[in-house]
């Protein structure tokens, strides 16, 4: 039997599970707030807080760490690559703490794994990391020759999700399937899945606005801001990933928060709120438009998709387009999980990561 620890850092909780094989034996989302959070500055800083916070959550369960075999987490912002598992090395935590600048509280997962297995002597994975990329040379295309699309996102859920759907809604093989599927946490992506493989997508700054990312803006403006004066180029990108969103606009990354407000009579929220919902609707608009308008479906996630004022509000602007199914929160955990398992049980290769410097 394999006891498999997992490990996905979000923008404000972490959550973790243990699974005996594929049965889940603990799953538990460890809250961080804001006042916590905002003594760290970059994303490495929170290693061996967030480290702490798993291991204090295994000892509330009685788990013991002597008796994992494997550790998994969600991946981080490696150079783009193929999906699947890749075993953490040296190299790979190297890379991340070498990134300072573009981003994501994703990077630190790969760091919290192997500080936790090394000690003990077992390997410890990513899979589907958020730089998955399989675009088709002509989403790649932009007016920048400078600045191709790049692939990044919530790869992992988004599959997930994408695949569940296919095969118990639609009893289709996935493969066969045309799916959109949009996650919306505190930051978020929308990803077009055509037969198997996601040919084109939208990250969290190039369509609508999230909790706690800028979304899609003007060029101009932003190259002045940039050089203002005003930010620094690492005070700049952690602005617009992490500071901006709702959090700029209404004072708080907690959709519930400014739902509150409001729905208690703040009109500047409430138009906020629907600003967010409709940035949101149009990239599935977008995307829709890649395969001619032929969707399946049009899936909602992630954790924000538990709001019905959120996903009523966004379904009402496409539901034209495909039906739409809102499914809220992520099965994250069980696909890292299930990939862990299937490298554990040889069905599945880990590739190893180098770092090219």
């Amino acid at each position: 039997m394999e006891r498999i620890l997992v490990i996905n850092p979000g923008t404000t909780s972490t959550k973790i599970a243990v699974y005996d094989d594929s049965a889940a034996l603990l799953r538990e989302a460890v809250d961080h707030p804001q006042a916590e959070l905002s003594r760290f500055h970059w994303v490495m800083d929170q290693l061996d807080y967030r480290r702490a916070c798993v291991e204090q959550a295994l000892t509330r369960h009685g788990i013991s760490l002597e008796t994992l075999t494997c550790v998994v987490a969600r991946g981080g912002m490696l150079p783009p690559c193929a999906a699947g598992a890749y075993a953490v090395t040296q190299d790979m935590v190297d890379y991340m703490f070498a990134q300072t600048v573009d981003v994501h509280i994703s990077n630190v997962g790969c760091a919290v794994a192997q500080a936790i297995a090394v000690p003990l002597g077992i390997p410890a994975y990513i899979y589907d990391p958020v730089v998955v990329d399989e675009l088709e040379p002509i989403a790649r295309i932009t007016g920048l020759p400078e600045i191709p699309k790049e692939s990044r996102g919530h790869a992992l859920n988004s599959r997930a999700m994408a695949r569940r759907y296919a095969e118990e809604t639609l009893k289709r093989p996935f493969s066969d399937c045309t799916l959109i599927v949009q996650h919306i946490g505190g930051g978020g992506s929308t990803w077009l899945f055509h037969k198997g493989r996601a040919i084109d997508m939208y990250s969290d700054d190039d369509a609508g606005f999230f909790p706690t990312r800028c979304g899609r803006l003007q060029a101009m403006p932003l190259v002045r801001l940039c050089y203002s004066g005003k930010y620094t180029e690492r005070e700049m990108a952690k602005y617009i990933r992490g500071g901006s969103g709702l959090v700029a606009l209404l004072g708080t990354m907690d959709l519930r928060e400014a739902e509150r407000m409001a729905d208690g009579g703040d009109a500047r929220a409430a138009l906020v709120l629907d600003a967010l919902a409709y940035g949101i609707a149009k990239a599935s608009g977008d995307l829709a438009t890649a395969v001619c308008g032929k969707v399946d479906a049009i899936i909602l996630t992630g954790g924000a998709a538990y709001s019905e004022r959120l996903t009523s509000a966004i379904r009402r602007r496409i539901q034209w387009i495909a039906p739409v199914a809102v499914l809220p929160g992520e099965h994250e955990m069980e696909a890292l999980a299930e990939g862990a398992l299937r490298v554990q049980r040889g069905e599945e290769a880990a590739r190893p990561f180098i770092w090219a410097q």
